[in-house]
């Protein structure tokens, strides 16, 4: 599905575009007038999580649940503790911030490596020792079932050089193969969010 056929949120209308027309993340850094989507901006990320922005659109998420899109790996072991009937929280933190659920389900079908199992990476993120961003490598496939996942809530440490988050309590698992699969979904928060 084109990015262009998919109903955008009202408060991702107003991001800045990229020359093909995507709009650009509120945590995505800006290297000579292009956006780094591979990248999280250090004081952008920082502010979102301070002021309990949302991670795509910037605007303010309400107290309650937040979501995130994730990938092969986390989706499995979601999955599998939510088979088990055990709780799931990801111990190991994410340089990725949350978000609005619509914003989370908008990001998780126009991005290219989000949304397609055979997508690959564009680009290459510094190395960090931490292994943070192992993944962030050229030509790296998003592989299995990723996710849309809502949580409780979350907590988030700002350091010298990074914020990291982790996520607790999930209290929605939405698995796809290909994010396309999330359009209705889209479809409904949009008019649910538009009627309220």
């Amino acid at each position: 599905m084109r990015f262009e056929s998919v109903p955008m949120p009202p408060a991702v209308e107003g991001r800045p575009r990229d020359g093909r027309g995507y709009p650009v993340p509120a945590i995505t850094p800006w290297e000579e007038g292009e956006p780094q989507f591979a990248l999280t901006d250090y004081g952008r990320s920082a502010n979102c999580a301070l002021e309990r922005r949302c991670s795509v659109c910037d605007e303010l998420m309400p107290q309650g649940p937040v979501w995130r899109v994730v990938g092969a790996a986390e989706s499995a072991a979601i999955a599998e503790a939510l088979a088990a009937g055990r709780p799931y929280r990801n111990l190991a933190p994410t340089m990725e911030g949350p978000g609005h659920r619509a914003c989370m389900l908008y990001a998780s079908m126009v991005c290219p490596y989000l949304a397609r199992p055979n997508a690959r990476r564009r680009t290459t993120a510094d190395g960090a020792p931490d292994g943070l961003t192992a993944a962030v490598v050229r030509g790296t496939a998003r592989g299995g079932t990723g996710a849309v996942v809502g949580y409780g809530d979350y907590e988030y440490g700002v350091t010298a050089t990074r914020v990291l988050f982790r996520f607790l309590d999930v209290v929605e698992y939405l698995p796809h193969e290909n994010a396309d699969e999330h359009l209705p979904e889209l479809r409904a928060e949009l008019a649910r969010s538009s009627a309220g």
